[in-house]
């Protein structure tokens, strides 16, 4: 029961760091469920982040194999509904009062200085994850590779995934 209740608080916490998505939201994962509950190792949050980020629907399902993993099914349970629901009721309660809000002059001033806090919590999301992923130089030409041409096309990010992997797999098997 104690594991439920850590679950449901570290992951209610979460979810209100996710301004912008849930990369915003990784270094503070990381440092809950691996540093500080020791319910992952860092392999095991990049993997289990990794399969999330290509599975279909919310790519932070990832909460639920997280949950999974500490209190079986019931945490599985207990981590959704921490991570999502807090999140959904702000949203929905803001959504209600905004548009009642649509001439107060603070208005504009709270959207344009939430876009700066969304972008660095998402820039710290990725180099978390960065930090941790790059491990060679095989994984660092890869990342960069896989950067640059997102950067200069409009290649479908799922087809670099399945390249990369493909790559990975001939590259840094047994590692």
């Amino acid at each position: 029961m104690n594991d439920l209740w850590q679950l449901m608080t570290v992951f209610s916490y979460l979810s209100l760091l996710t301004v912008g998505g849930g990369m915003a939201a990784f270094p503070e994962l990381k440092e809950m469920t691996v540093n500080i509950h020791h319910w992952l190792t860092m392999k095991q949050l990049i993997h289990l982040y990794s399969v999330g980020q290509m599975a279909p629907g919310p790519n932070m399902m990832v909460v639920a194999a997280i949950g999974d993993q500490v209190a079986e099914l019931l945490g599985a349970l207990v981590t959704v509904l921490a991570f999502f629901l807090p999140t959904a009721l702000l949203t929905y309660w803001v959504g209600q009062i905004w548009d009642k809000l649509e001439k107060w002059p603070w208005r504009t001033s709270i959207q344009r200085g939430l876009a700066p806090v969304s972008i660095g919590l998402l820039i710290a999301g990725c180099m978390t994850l960065a930090f941790e992923a790059v491990t060679g130089w095989i994984t660092l030409a890869m990342s960069m590779c896989v950067f640059g041409i997102l950067l200069r096309s409009k290649t479908n990010p799922a087809v670099l995934v399945l390249l990369a992997a493909g790559v990975g797999v001939y590259l840094l098997r047994g590692g």
